[in-house]
């Protein structure tokens, strides 16, 4: 069985099930993952977290420096 069949993933912010069809992941998600390491609190540790589009567009709104968009000319 695929990993993603076993656990369907969720936006960590507002909790919504992301869609799936035959285990494969159908809308897009912000997916970040962090290996904090010796100069943090949480030295060896793996933090990581999925957002939906609509809760990274209203975390993206409240950050004080807008957020870096460019546009890419070719899909490979």
């Amino acid at each position: 069985m695929d990993k993603l069949e076993k656990r369907k993933p969720r936006c960590n912010c507002c909790g919504r099930e992301l869609r799936t069809e035959n285990g494969i992941l159908v809308e897009d998600a912000f997916v970040a993952s962090k290996e904090w390491g010796y100069f943090s609190k949480k030295d060896l540790q793996v933090h990581s977290f999925v957002l939906c589009e609509e809760c990274c567009d209203k975390i993206a709104q409240s950050f004080r420096i807008p957020v870096t968009v460019t546009e890419k000319r070719e899909v490979m």
